[in-house]
């Protein structure tokens, strides 16, 4: 649904590989996408130093609100598109043929290969309250050519988090592997995306990938979360993403009054990438070119199901060069 704004068009040149444990607490910023969407987003990631965690590059909660969503069909290239809604419910047709409703409680991953196209709208004609995640997955070499997809996985597995205190939290895989349990659906890089569930007065363990980077945002209510490098306890809330770096085994997450919180982690992706607009690509070339392909209405993006013209077009390219995303952190 959103897209990147212009601060995150163009990114700096310097360059640093994400190594060992490190806990830092970035500010999510809140992005106005305007037009008919009307609406406001607060955007995690990707952040000026960090790009990416993992294979994840993108992550806006579109929420909670009410609103009535309108958005007409537009494309994406080089990514997934993760929906996790919390309340509402939306639409969602593309140029695969599918015509789905999102609610809670079900993955929809939209995998564009070399294009895609889709629409999503709230249901029903008057605004409605609408909370929820969207996520983009950076599609590594081997897999960002091919062709569009679309799946919805409605039964996802549970994991038990061991409990310190109190009661044991809860998690649900999304995406990817936790502790040793997949979810079903269809991924192209190591990774991890799962939603947690505290309980009030619980302190839990979370199991972690050593080799992956990971990190954490909240969605409901506060939490606290200690790593084992001498930081202490860093308190967490929705107006932050908690990066931890690499080499952790695990994690603990207290909560005093009950937290719902979104892990994220990965084997550190392959290459830098280039995103503009809903595009993830390498070069400025390829950015372009897709550009034009939209514009142009060529079938690279095919018809989203029962829409006709009606299409969001192509904002400006800025006036510079394009460049990869490069970590600073």
């Amino acid at each position: 649904m959103t897209r990147l704004d212009a601060d995150d068009a163009v990114a700096t040149e310097t360059s640093v590989e994400c190594a060992g444990p490190r806990t830092l607490l970035l500010e999510a910023r809140e992005v106005p996408l305007g037009g008919v969407r009307a609406m406001s987003v607060h955007r995690a990631l990707p952040q000026r130093d960090l790009p990416l965690v993992g294979a994840w590059c993108f992550l806006d909660r579109f929420g909670p609100q009410e609103t009535r969503m309108r958005v007409e069909p537009h494309p994406h290239i080089g990514l997934q598109t993760v929906t996790w809604p919390y309340l509402g419910d939306v639409r969602h047709r593309d140029s695969v043929g599918s015509d789905v409703v999102v609610r809670r409680g079900a993955l929809n991953l939209m995998t564009s290969g070399a294009g895609i196209s889709h629409s999503e709208y709230s249901v029903g004609t008057d605004a409605a309250p609408l909370d929820a995640l969207q996520l983009w997955v950076a599609l590594p070499e081997s897999r960002r050519h091919g062709g569009p997809a679309f799946e919805q996985h409605a039964v996802l597995p549970e994991v038990e988090l061991p409990a310190l205190a109190g009661a044991p939290g809860e998690a649900t895989v999304v995406l990817g592997e936790l502790a040793g349990v997949a979810s079903p659906a269809t991924v192209y890089t190591p990774i991890v995306g799962a939603e947690l569930r505290i309980p009030a007065g619980a302190t839990v363990r979370v199991p972690l990938e050593s080799a992956w980077e990971h990190a954490l945002v909240a969605v409901y209510g506060q939490a606290e979360v200690t790593a084992e490098d001498g930081a202490g306890a860093v308190v967490l809330d929705a107006a932050h993403l908690l990066y931890l770096g690499t080499h952790r085994d695990e994690v603990v997450v207290s909560s005093p009054a009950g937290a719902t919180l979104f892990l994220l982690g990965g084997e550190p992706f392959e290459d830098d990438v280039v995103m503009w607009w809903n595009f993830v690509g390498r070069t400025h070339e390829e950015i372009v070119e897709a550009r034009e392909a939209w514009e142009a209405g060529a079938e690279r993006f095919g018809r989203v199901v029962d829409h006709g013209d009606e299409r969001i077009p192509a904002p400006p390219l800025p006036a510079v060069r394009l460049t990869r995303r490069r970590r600073r952190l």
